[in-house]
């Protein structure tokens, strides 16, 4: 099976093993004379990120890079960024690595020449029209890992430095112009990232798939992306090389992104609380708040998820897919409860109150009161 194939949905991707080779022609499709190439500082020094640098170079766009990158980046992070983005006249960022790492490069794009705050364009309902259209620099996105789907996403996820709260900064421009989905870079993640990251993509997916609002399309992206997870996450997590099922998960985190412009639920507006206030790893977190949202939500999912375990032949309708989320959980030894990632009951009443204003709560298909947010919280911790 040959998996190689240009997309344009929701923008230009160009997908297979090896197509990392294309970074110079990508570049100056986009028009890029002087990019800034924006990565985290786990990757700085791993060869396929010195590969890329090396293409750059080779092709006359120098290796200009910006590599403070938190796992979960915030202001300062953006701040810095901005600082080498203006001081070195850069006109454009290739974005490379996991969701932290592209998202942080597409608001450095975004931002770098508005003459706002960044908080002015939090996705609160017009906010984003605030923003000088003309001054978003255009953007590359090349993932490492599967799951996040960053770079087909319109948005970027920043902490705030003062508050510890994660805000979602949306634009339709920040759209990366083009990507590169080369699952030859997804093979040396280590397994604990492969775990976490698979599983976002899913849960990407599944709260998209759960959510009230309407969008058919969105709806059946949504249903392939689980499959292809369902199918794939176990290959990958046995085999780190086998490069079909990398591509495979590199399909599904992409897809996953797309579906969840119908919305996303409680598991993501936890999941930003709990990253906020502790710095837990985003995908690992969701993993684990997972079961106790969808028990939560099951009165009023209960027959889309029937559909759903149809689809993915699974047994036993809603009962049957839950034993299957435990037991993915248990296959992949995602922990059971959040203590195991260093988070306490001492600020439930915090975490509460941030996921109730989280704006992901708003796709939930249960309304996210501050009550039942406290008891989720209670019992995933």
């Amino acid at each position: 099976m040959e998996l190689v194939a240009n997309w344009n949905y929701p923008t230009p991707i160009r997908f297979g093993a090896g197509r990392i080779s294309e970074l110079v022609e990508t570049i100056k499709l986009v028009g890029m004379k002087n990019p800034l190439f924006v990565t985290d500082k786990g990757l700085a020094n791993l060869p396929i990120t010195q590969n890329a640098l090396d293409l750059m170079d080779k092709g006359g766009f120098g290796r200009a890079c910006f590599f403070d990158v938190d796992v979960n980046p915030n202001d300062i992070n953006l701040s810095a960024g901005v600082d080498v983005f203006l001081q070195g006249k850069h006109d454009g960022v290739i974005a490379f690595g996991g969701g932290s790492a592209l998202d942080l490069g597409k608001l450095i794009a975004f931002q770098a020449r508005q003459s706002r705050p960044i908080w002015d364009f939090e996705d609160i309902g017009d906010y984003w029209t605030r923003a000088d259209e003309s001054a978003i620099a255009p953007i590359i996105a090349i993932p490492t890992t599967a799951g996040t789907g960053s770079e087909v996403g319109r948005a970027g996820v920043l902490t705030n430095s003062q508050t510890h709260v994660k805000k979602i900064i949306f634009h339709p421009k920040i759209l990366p112009q083009l990507v590169i989905c080369d699952p030859e870079l997804s093979i040396g993640m280590p397994q604990i990232i492969t775990v976490g990251t698979g599983m976002d993509a899913f849960i990407h997916s599944l709260e998209a798939y759960s959510s009230p609002f309407y969008h058919p399309m969105s709806q059946g992206i949504a249903l392939e992306g689980m499959r292809l997870v369902k199918e794939n996450l176990g290959k990958v997590y046995a085999n780190p090389n086998d490069i079909e099922a990398r591509s495979h998960m590199m399909a599904a985190a992409a897809m996953g992104a797309t579906a969840f412009q119908k919305g996303l639920g409680a598991m993501h507006a936890l999941s930003h609380s709990v990253g906020a206030l502790y710095n837990t790893p985003h995908g690992m977190t969701n993993a684990i708040v997972m079961p106790y949202v969808l028990k939560f939500n099951r009165e009023a999912i209960e027959q889309r998820i029937e559909n759903l375990a149809a689809y993915l032949d699974i047994k036993g309708g809603f009962d049957g897919f839950y034993k299957f989320i435990m037991q993915m959980r248990s296959d992949f030894e995602v922990p059971q409860k959040l203590n195991a990632l260093g988070v306490d009951d001492k600020r439930i009443d915090e975490l509460a109150q941030m996921a109730v204003n989280d704006p992901s709560a708003g796709g939930n298909p249960v309304e996210l009161t501050l009550e039942a947010a406290k008891t989720l919280f209670e019992e995933a911790i």
